[in-house]
């Protein structure tokens, strides 16, 4: 089967081994990424998570200061990144009363040669995964979901997520 040239992957060498992109030649452009995702859980727990009731203390204080550490350790987790100085991380969460979830978004910015995507999803992850383990008490069955990039800006290349 030939490869598509259109879906090259940028970290695998010419003999398809993997390896860290080298971004010495690329600009400095200021860059942003936003991404998302929501964990959905029973209404109690989420009338105990909105009402500040989990006995583990605030939980969405702790997952965003969680998502915030997370962005900035992504090259940590993600062993193909690039340790970046980031700018900013912003995580905002939003209580969805009608399907009991909480959707966290991520946004990160950095003046770099490289962008800052896996930076906002690795915020959104851990930030989500840090109210279940905050909240597991009082539903051990939430589903973290639909964890996606939003939008993507800076360097040669945009995206804005379709919806």
């Amino acid at each position: 089967m030939t490869p598509d040239p259109d879906l090259s992957l940028s970290h695998l060498t010419a003999d398809g081994s993997a390896a860290m992109v080298d971004v010495s030649g690329k600009a400095t452009t200021v860059r942003r990424a936003l991404a998302e995702g929501r964990i959905m859980m029973r209404p109690e727990a989420f009338v105990a998570v909105r009402d500040a009731q989990i006995a583990k203390g605030d939980v969405l204080g702790v997952a965003r200061v969680a998502g915030v550490m997370a962005a900035k350790r992504t090259a940590e987790l993600i062993p193909l990144c690039h340790p970046l100085m980031l700018s900013d991380v912003q995580v905002r969460f939003a209580l969805d009363e009608v399907t009991h979830s909480v959707r966290c978004e991520a946004e990160v910015r950095t003046a770099g040669p490289t962008g800052v995507e896996m930076e906002a999803l690795t915020a959104v992850s851990v930030a989500l995964l840090t109210v279940y383990d905050m909240a597991k008490s009082a539903d051990k069955g939430m589903r973290i979901e639909g964890i996606r990039l939003l939008a993507k800006e800076g360097g040669k290349t945009r995206y804005q997520a379709d919806g």
